[in-house]
């Protein structure tokens, strides 16, 4: 069964030629060119993957993505303008998973749309061998159905956080650097390191958690090393 991806951008060039490259990699691809449009689509179809452009007529790329995080796990990549990183940053903590900023080579962009797939296959198929529950503190992952909770509360997890908190919950007590993090969710070539990045995933985890920045329970910042979860 082919994966379907969704593609939301009001430049139709660029919309149909991201669509080229990814239907000749075998994927499905659903183009839509306004934010209504998108969102109706999301309604009643279902999707393995969104690109979204930031800047689309009606509504906002930034409001599709916090809505399809009410309801969906699957990986959302923001397209931004040169330049955006507020909305970059806006977009990391409202859910999406990565960004690429215009203009982009569509075979990179290709690369990350079979990263992210790959990454949330694996998590929703458990193909990994290792421990399918991780339990720390309250804290329990299960790797098997990509669930979180947290004192039996359950946590809407993106893909990348996840990622985040079932790596630092394998190494509990130990530090993980920013860059480790960075590598091991993203181990790509293609990725350049990006702290910023970890450390926005990190801030939207500590808030779903109820954790404070000042003193942490959960998820604690070792100054110039990293980060740790301890037991």
């Amino acid at each position: 069964m082919e994966e379907r991806i969704l593609i939301v951008d009001d430049e139709k060039e660029i919309a149909d030629l991201v669509a080229l490259y990814l239907e000749n990699e075998g994927f499905g691809v659903v183009k839509c060119y306004t934010g209504g449009e998108a969102l109706q689509c999301i309604r009643e179809e279902k999707f393995d993957l969104a690109i979204l452009d930031i800047m689309l007529p009606e509504i906002s790329g930034l409001e599709i993505c916090r809505r399809i995080r009410e309801k969906y796990t699957y990986p959302v990549i923001m397209l931004t303008a040169k330049g955006e990183e507020t909305d970059k940053i806006t977009g990391l903590t409202l859910g999406a998973d990565d960004y690429m900023t215009k203009p982009f080579l569509p075979l990179e962009l290709v690369a990350r749309v079979k990263a992210q797939l790959r990454r949330y296959k694996r998590y929703n198929t458990a193909e990994e061998k290792d421990e399918e529950v991780l339990s720390v503190s309250g804290l329990v992952l299960n790797i098997k159905t990509h669930q979180c909770t947290l004192n039996e509360k359950e946590l809407n997890l993106t893909p990348t956080e996840f990622s985040i908190l079932r790596i630092l919950c394998q190494r509990k007590g130990q530090v993980v650097s920013a860059e480790e993090l960075f590598h091991l969710i993203w181990a790509d070539e293609y990725y350049t390191k990006n702290n910023n990045t970890i450390t926005v995933h990190i801030r939207h985890l500590r808030e779903k958690m109820g954790d404070s920045f000042e003193s942490p329970k959960y998820i604690k910042t070792v100054w110039g090393c990293g980060y740790k979860i301890e037991g």
